[in-house]
C-alpha cells in the first residue's frame, strides 16, 4: 500500500509535520518496500484552501492512507470521499510513523470534528474561497470542482469495532509515551 506522510523535509528520516495542508513535503511511501518519493506541497503557502489543494494532490498520487498530525474538516472530506483512510496524531520520523502504521498503532480519524482533527487551527477559516462575489463557487471558471459525494455512514457494529480498535491503539501509544518518558528521566 502507498501512504502519504506530512513531512518537514524530503526523506524518511525527516520529522512528521503535524500540519497536513501546510506541511512543506509529503513523503509517498510503499509500505511493503519502504521505497519513497518526496513531493513538495505547493499549496503550503496558499492564502486559503491549502488543505483541500493538498488533499487533491495526495489523492492524485493514488495513496490508500494519509499519516499526519492533524487534518482539517475540508481536507478530511476530500480525502475520505476519495476512499483514503486518515491517521492522525503521528509524530517522530516519517519512517517511525510508517512503522507504527504497519503495526496498527496509529489513530484513524473516522469523522471530521474537534477530536484531534485540527478544527479551528487552520488559517483562512473559510474566508476567501467561496465567500462573496462568486469567487471559488462550484462551476465558476477557475473555481474548485465540487467535492465528491460523502461516503455512507458506518453501521453501528462497524463504528463500535473501529472505536474499540482506536482505544487499543491509544493504549499502545500511551505505553510508548510512558516508556519514553521513563527512558528520558533515567538518563
Amino acid at each position: 500500500m502507498k501512504v502519504a506522510v506530512s513531512s518537514t523535509s524530503g526523506s524518511l528520516e525527516a520529522q512528521v509535520d503535524p500540519r497536513f495542508g501546510r506541511c512543506p513535503y509529503f513523503i509517498i511511501v510503499d509500505t511493503e518496500t519502504m521505497e519513497y518519493e518526496a513531493i513538495q506541497n505547493i499549496s503550503a503557502g496558499a492564502m486559503s484552501g491549502a488543505g483541500i489543494q493538498a488533499a487533491q494532490m495526495v489523492a492524485d498520487k493514488g495513496v490508500g492512507a494519509v499519516i499526519t498530525g492533524n487534518v482539517g474538516p475540508n481536507a478530511f472530506q476530500v480525502l475520505s470521499s476519495a476512499g483514503i483512510r486518515i491517521f492522525i496524531g503521528a509524530y517522530g520520523t516519517v519512517r517511525e510513523a510508517v512503522e507504527r502504521f504497519k503495526r496498527g498503532e496509529l489513530q484513524e480519524a473516522l469523522a471530521p470534528g474537534p477530536m484531534g482533527m485540527g478544527m479551528g487551527r487552520g488559517r483562512g477559516m473559510g474566508f476567501g474561497m467561496g465567500m462573496g462575489m462568486g469567487r471559488g463557487m462550484w462551476g465558476y471558471p477557475g473555481g474548485p470542482s465540487p467535492p465528491p459525494p460523502r461516503a455512507p455512514p458506518l453501521s453501528r457494529e462497524e463504528e463500535i469495532a473501529r472505536l474499540e480498535e482506536r482505544v487499543k491503539n491509544l493504549q499502545k501509544q500511551l505505553e510508548e509515551v510512558r516508556k519514553r518518558l521513563k527512558e528520558l528521566k533515567e538518563t
